[in-house]
């Protein structure tokens, strides 16, 4: 471990944005690529969160031209394909009340989102938790249905609802994902060039950073869990660098403050009890096997796609929109193309209007592009913080 990640793990002094120890991370990683020799070096993380913190902040700017940081598919709304959308339009169409989190009712299905069918007068409310949705259901007597996205993180969330008995018009209709078994599709990917992963940090106090170790045996391809200010990620990269360097094929925990080797033991148990993993299609990517969490027969009764009839056929009639065609979200979240690739981005497919996902959510590449430009947003921080931005 070199002295400068030292320095960012310290717990005397959580300074997160001091410039003088993000300055000593950088002239870290230009050493440990210049050491490496290579033209590029290219890892990839797999959470929107970083991409989030290392636009916001100017990251890029200060990294390494070796080094490539590319965003791997990390975002749960980008990934949800078109099917599950389409689910959630036809309920509410049919007059079923749909809540979801706010990132989802802009996410294109085959023809329409969910926000034009709000538009046209059905009941899609916005809700900001899953124990908000079953306050939604108290209150009425309509069929509510909880379209229920995210990683692992926010399935525990929505397990752990449906566990403390919900009122009986809640359904669930699961779009949750589970990002190890995609880890597995990209690395095998043809012509990968991704040398190393950063995990998120907060996926990993679930789920406990030993659940990589397999992942690192069966690739060879190191693993650094990291957290998601400044600092956080700097160290993570040179962690993870150094580990190139070496050759180890090994997993270490830059985030020890929250996340353990064995993670959270109850909400590992909540999360599968409830759910079980199975194989579904990630937008844009792959089929995943064992990348899709859908409810165990136990709980059909708050299964939405048990509890009702829900046929998208009916919208598979019509053409997708052609603009729709020319979207590489799929190719972005491989890490195989970047936002600057595609000849929509920030032209015909803009966050008020989007064209493909990746633009929709606030964790997508695209709209992450288009919204910080690679430039740190100081509007966003105090004056005393802005003097500590690397």
């Amino acid at each position: 471990m070199t002295p400068e990640v030292a320095v960012a793990g310290e717990t005397t002094d959580l300074r997160f944005r001091d410039p003088a120890r993000a300055r000593g991370l950088a002239r870290a990683l230009e050493r440990l690529c210049a050491e490496i020799g290579r033209e590029r070096v290219s890892v990839m993380h797999v959470c929107g969160s970083h991409e989030q913190a290392i636009a916001k902040f100017g990251l890029r700017t200060v990294l390494p031209r070796r080094l490539d940081v590319i965003m791997g598919p990390g975002c749960p709304v980008c990934v949800t394909d078109l099917p599950e959308v389409d689910e959630a339009i036809v309920l509410a169409e049919d007059g079923v009340v749909i809540a979801t989190y706010g990132d989802m009712l802009r996410v294109p299905g085959t023809t329409r989102s969910l926000a034009e069918v709000q538009a046209d007068g059905g009941r899609v409310e916005v809700v900001y938790s899953a124990a908000q949705a079953v306050e939604l259901a108290r209150d009425t007597t309509d069929q509510v249905v909880f379209f229920a996205s995210g990683f692992e993180t926010t399935a525990v969330a929505t397990a752990a609802v449906i566990l403390d008995g919900p009122p009986p018009n809640l359904s669930v209709l699961s779009a949750h994902k589970y990002i190890p078994p995609v880890m597995e599709i990209v690395a095998e990917m043809p012509g990968t060039r991704v040398e190393g992963y950063l995990a998120a940090g907060h996926a990993a106090t679930i789920t406990g950073w030993g659940i990589f170790e397999r992942f690192v045996e069966r690739h060879g391809i190191p693993v650094v869990v990291a957290g998601f200010e400044p600092l956080d990620i700097l160290a993570g990269l040179v962690e993870l660098v150094e580990l190139i360097r070496d050759g180890k094929r090994e997993v270490l925990n830059a985030y020890p403050r929250c996340v353990t080797r064995d993670g959270n033991r109850n909400a590992q148990a909540q999360l599968w009890r409830v759910f079980r993993a199975t194989g579904g299609r990630w937008r844009g990517i792959a089929h995943v096997p064992n990348g899709n969490l859908r409810l165990r027969d136990e709980f059909a009764h708050v299964d939405a796609r048990r509890r009702f009839a829900i046929d998208v056929r009916r919208l598979w009639t019509q053409a997708p929109p052609t603009l729709a065609q020319l979207c590489i979200c799929g190719d972005i979240m491989a890490g195989i193309r970047s936002p600057k690739d595609c000849a929509l981005f920030g032209r015909a497919c803009v966050p008020e209007s989007p064209v493909g996902a990746c633009m929709v959510s606030s964790e997508g590449t695209c709209r992450i592009w288009h919204q910080y430009g690679g430039h740190p947003d100081l509007r966003s921080l105090s004056p005393h913080d802005s003097d500590r931005l690397p």
